[in-house]
């Protein structure tokens, strides 16, 4: 299958570099062309434009930052869709609004080309890898067909249901991961200026009923110091956004939510939007007169879990 890829980001050019290293038939594009370089370099095709890369390849791929920016890509003249016909496959790989992903499939169906939604979770450093989870959304039979390539892309391959859910369920799992690391850059704050060592405080966590995903990655680097997890403060604002409107359509109020909200947007006015988002911690540093720092602690995370095909996950009840 030859596959189109459009959005080489912290996440995208990951997973693209993942299916060139599985030696797959890969077009790319991206709007900064030297993002693309490194892939040509190993062998991926450029194409001119969206339209071009959809005509040329069976599956189209794109990961971009935000709904607009999708929508764009896909709705232009010489777009995807304008280039899409039966046969043919729109996977979704970003973290988008379900209502929208909705919309854009319904036009790409309309091609006769079948649509698909896959965003992934587990941070950049499991899509460099290949271990990432992907969440995949669409009808049974489209799955099925693009399963050989997500164990590529992925460890963990979950098929959620009809279009939308695996949307939903991505900005459900970033809104609880932005809880975490809200939560994580208050203990060790705490933690810090009660004289603790933070060597030991990590540790602590780690093997605690307090401890999560996001300690045991995000607590890495903001005890480094980098504070570069790959991820910035307008995409949580972007993500956990999209989770607040769900809530609000769906009238659940919410707490803990626009507390996230004010968090990060006060964060993003002291620090700037393309800030690290794990650099949260400072707001509370600069509050406590401190910096929470430990030692020996990478400055980016790296997996350490071997490359393995992915495989899909079952649920527990579910025939």
């Amino acid at each position: 299958m030859k596959v189109g890829f459009i959005g080489l980001g912290n996440v995208g050019g990951k997973l693209a570099g993942s299916l060139l290293r599985n030696g797959h038939d890969v077009t790319v594009r991206d709007l900064d062309p030297e993002a693309a370089k490194p892939f040509l370099a190993q062998g991926a095709k450029w194409a001119d434009s969206s339209k071009e890369l959809a005509e040329a390849n069976d599956m189209v791929i794109t990961c971009l930052p935000s709904p607009a920016a999708c929508s764009a890509v896909m709705e232009s003249d010489d777009g995807i869709i304008a280039g899409l016909c039966k046969g043919k496959i729109w996977l979704e790989m970003s973290t988008t609004d379900d209502g929208e992903l909705r919309r854009i499939a319904d036009k790409v169906l309309a091609t006769g080309a079948k649509a698909l939604e896959a965003p992934v979770s587990g941070g950049c450093h499991r899509a460099a890898t290949g271990n990432i989870s992907i969440f995949v959304g669409g009808d049974r039979e489209s799955f099925e067909q693009v399963l050989p390539v997500l164990t590529n892309l992925g460890r963990r391959v979950l098929h959620t249901g009809e279009l939308g859910t695996a949307s939903v369920l991505k900005v459900m799992t970033n809104y609880l991961a932005t809880a975490n690391l809200c939560a994580v850059a208050e203990a060790l704050t705490v933690c810090k200026k009660a004289g603790m060592d933070m060597n030991t405080t990590y540790e602590a966590i780690k093997i605690s009923s307090g401890n999560s995903f996001v300690h045991e990655t995000e607590s890495q680097v903001i005890l480094n110091g980098s504070r570069n997890i790959s991820f910035t403060m307008d995409l949580v604002l972007k993500d956990v956004g999209l989770f607040d409107t769900l809530a609000r359509n769906l009238d659940v109020p919410l707490e803990i939510s626009p507390m996230l909200m004010d968090i990060f947007r006060d964060g993003q006015e002291r620090f700037g939007p393309r800030e690290w988002s794990s650099n949260i911690i400072r707001r509370l540093e600069e509050a406590a007169d401190v910096r929470v720092l430990g030692t020996g602690f990478p400055a980016e995370l790296t997996d350490d879990e071997p490359e393995e095909v992915g495989y899909e996950v079952g649920v527990t009840g579910r025939s």
